[in-house]
């Protein structure tokens, strides 16, 4: 066993310098999401008696309990857990499945790893190399997350903290297996991301049915344990037990199909293709490519519209007489609401501006989709696959023009189906919902188009483009609630559209702005990939 771990410090040496950009940002951002809630929180909920009544309504509103889960607590710390930890914890589990795929499959995937492993590397040495810097990572952010709470209480911080970062390394073994049975990382990211995902729905709907986390649904969710450790009420420290476990054996699997493979292969190896049939063109070639993602994306976006816009007309019932809490909705969601006499109208309001809320959200992680869909033509680059294509008689320009046309094309599809579902489960007239998510399709191709101009001109920072994604979707998710100044919020494309449904009329110049900027974005970087080089 020890030889087959030779070699693993210089590769966790090695994979912390690759990361030493990436981890940090990523680590920073997680915690400040959560370390500044308590100020933000603060400000809404001055006092003990407004915590208590609030926290009591939460509670009651089952919409929100599927957002955010139940409170625990009436103190700033305990809405603080609640508001944070389990968003924190997806922020955690998606660094850790990038880290491990990054350093495992996408190594042995680009023949990197085939080189380190002439030297002294042993079987399972990149495999334990992964993990660990993961598990760096992961145990920064319980560091700061309990340091920076430290304040609210410090058993609970370290509660809070010790959760968000067991999700992570949860998700990173998870994302350790996904490694050993796909040929690709590409595959591998999909497979931890749904399983990402599933966790997510299926705490959202235990916590919908039933109140105080006692679902069995959320319990069968790593994300229910994040929230049933119950950081600042009376933490039940057995809950990370489970983590342990899970952790434990989820690396006993990886590493025992590490040990059952050789390098390169997978246990569940890609298709060659279709026996009979043709691919005509560049874009037919992409959209084979590309078809399962779109299709997995569009049924995600379906149940997710269903979902929330079930909970539409719960969210005027939380308000309530809290203007603090109106402010903040109306910063995601659009339209001023008046409380008092106009009850009814300031009810349809708030709807509105919480269907504007999802509809923007869904734009936001559609950005999400939109950089995958165009990095995919690194990934083909990358792997060596664009070149046969490239030596016969199909251009640069057709063979990208393709892949864009699938990933601009999939953005309106998803955001289409977004809007549908959210008429759906709302149970009105599908056509508004419609048009406020096909609205964020201008910010989406901005985004989209960023990620072709960085491929195009630069295509070593590429995967740069994931951080605008992100940063987009830090801003307009977390933002309003932390009172950042509207100079901070505009950074974001998605600032700058317009929040429907409501009563907002709807200006077309920021939508054509973004339009013709997108536009002019994939035009340049089209220009510069037909002038740079391709991967020797």
């Amino acid at each position: 066993m020890t030889n087959q771990l030779a070699g693993t410090g210089a590769l966790l040496r090695l994979a912390l310098r690759r990361d030493r950009v990436m981890m940090p940002v990523w680590t920073l951002v997680t915690t400040v999401m959560v370390v500044s809630m308590p100020g933000s929180l603060g400000s809404v909920y001055a006092t003990a008696a407004e915590r208590a009544r609030a926290a009591a309504s939460m509670n009651a509103n089952s919409s929100m309990r599927a957002l955010y889960g139940p409170v625990f607590g009436d103190s700033l710390g305990a809405l603080t857990a609640w508001r944070g930890g389990v968003y924190a914890a997806v922020l955690a589990a998606a660094m850790s499945l990038i880290i491990v795929v990054r350093h495992t499959r996408e190594e042995e995937e680009t023949g990197r790893q085939e080189l380190l492993s002439a030297a002294m590397v042993g079987r399972r040495a990149p495999l334990t190399a992964a993990l660990l810097t993961a598990l760096v990572a992961n145990a920064c952010v319980a560091l700061l997350v309990a340091g920076g709470l430290a304040g609210q209480g410090a058993p609970g911080a370290v509660a809070l903290g010790l959760a968000v970062a067991a999700t992570g390394t949860f998700f990173a073994c998870t994302a350790a297996i996904a490694a050993q049975l796909t040929e690709s990382a590409r595959a591998a990211k999909g497979i931890t991301a749904a399983v990402l995902g599933a966790a997510f729905v299926l705490k959202a709907a235990g916590d919908a049915g039933t109140g105080g986390g006692r679902s069995a649904l959320t319990w069968a969710s790593p994300l229910g344990w994040v929230e049933n450790v119950r950081a600042f009420a009376a933490e039940r420290w057995w809950v990370l037990l489970l983590f342990a476990a899970a952790v434990a054996v989820q690396a006993g699997a990886a590493y025992a199909l590490a040990g059952r493979r050789d390098l390169g292969m997978s246990f569940l190896p890609s298709r060659p293709g279709p026996a009979e049939g043709r691919l005509g063109t560049a874009g037919a070639l992409a959209w084979r490519l590309q078809r399962g993602s779109v299709l997995g994306w569009s049924a995600g976006f379906l149940v997710a519209g269903v979902v929330f816009g079930g909970m539409a007309d719960g969210a005027a019932d939380l308000v309530g007489d809290n203007d603090r809490t109106r402010e903040i909705i109306e910063r995601m969601g659009g339209q001023g609401v008046q409380g008092g006499a106009g009850a009814q109208v300031a009810q349809g309001a708030l709807t509105d501006a919480f269907l504007a809320t999802m509809a923007g959200m869904f734009g936001m992680v559609a950005a999400l989709y939109a950089v995958s869909s165009v990095l995919r033509l690194s990934g083909e680059e990358s792997g060596r696959r664009a070149e046969p294509l490239l030596a016969n008689a199909v251009g640069r320009l057709r063979w990208a023009g393709g892949h864009l046309a699938v990933a601009f094309g999939g953005s309106a599809l998803i955001l289409l189906l977004a809007g549908l579902g959210l008429g759906l489960g709302h149970g009105r007239e599908p056509g508004a919902a419609i048009g406020a998510a096909l609205a964020q399709l201008p910010a989406v191709w901005l985004i989209g188009a960023l990620t072709a101009l960085l491929y195009g001109a630069v295509p070593q920072y590429a995967a740069a483009a994931w951080a605008v994604a992100g940063g987009a979707l830090a801003l307009g998710w977390v933002g309003p609630a932390l009172n950042l100044p509207q100079a901070a919020l505009n950074l974001s494309p998605f600032a700058h559209l317009p929040r429907l449904p409501g009563a907002q009329a709807l200006d077309p110049a920021p939508l054509l702005v973004l339009t013709v900027l997108a536009a002019a974005l994939t035009a340049a970087g089209l220009g510069a990939l037909r002038r740079r080089d391709m991967v020797a």
